[in-house]
């Protein structure tokens, strides 16, 4: 029997990619890795035929075809994580899911002024109010799930879960543009950066030799 199919972008740039393929690669659930290159003529040509919406990831699991980070994360919960992926409480899953639900709609300034480049080193670049209003409230939000339903777990709601996999990127994004932290916001981090698949994902960024011009321009010259 054939292996689900991830179809990703670069992983040093795709933030919405590193979702799903973080929650399954932690997860042990096995599937082969299609890379489409972000930012070049081959990607329109190539994703269509992976992708209702020409975006990246989506999954193929034999006849089922996802697409979308979240709604992927939703299928693998279902179809391999005995519904591991959410927190067991009936409460802490609905803040779980309210956090995760708020991620994928919203913070767009963050999203776009600092976007995902997981090479990147802090610099002297700096981002408007609007930035640092997503910034403070990913940190409150990060803070309100941590003392509330951490518990002895070092994620949001304790366990590793799809929650945490939404924020993996936001987590990079900190570190490389050099974002001050608190101190919950530090350990949730280095928690995530610990993570063997996380670590694995950021290798294979760290490998890569592509360049998207836009984003690598986003840093002030030393």
């Amino acid at each position: 029997m054939s292996l689900p199919v991830l179809v990703i972008g670069n992983k040093n740039y795709s933030s919405w990619s590193l979702r799903p393929w973080l929650l399954l690669r932690h997860f042990g659930v096995a599937f082969d890795e299609v890379r489409l290159l972000l930012d070049t003529p081959g990607f329109a040509d190539g994703v269509r035929h992976h992708s209702p919406t020409g975006k990246v990831p989506a999954l193929h699991d034999g006849g089922v075809h996802v697409w979308d980070s979240l709604a992927i994360c939703e299928y693998a919960n279902e179809r391999w994580l005995d519904g591991r992926g959410w927190p067991q409480d009936r409460e802490s899953r609905a803040l779980a899911r309210a956090a995760a639900a708020e991620m994928h709609s919203g913070f767009v300034a963050l999203r776009t002024q600092l976007p995902m480049n997981s090479r990147r080193t802090p610099d002297a670049y700096r981002w408007d109010a609007a930035a640092q209003r997503d910034i403070d409230r990913v940190q409150d939000l990060w803070r309100q799930l941590r003392e509330a339903h951490g518990g002895d777990g070092d994620f949001l709601c304790g366990g590793f879960g799809i929650v945490d996999a939404m924020y993996a990127p936001v987590a990079i994004r900190f570190e490389g543009y050099g974002v001050e932290v608190d101190a919950t916001a530090g350990a949730y981090m280095q928690a995530l950066f610990a993570l063997p698949a996380m670590r694995e994902w950021r290798a294979a960024a760290a490998a890569e030799t592509e360049s998207v011009a836009a984003t690598d321009a986003l840093r002030v010259p030393l």
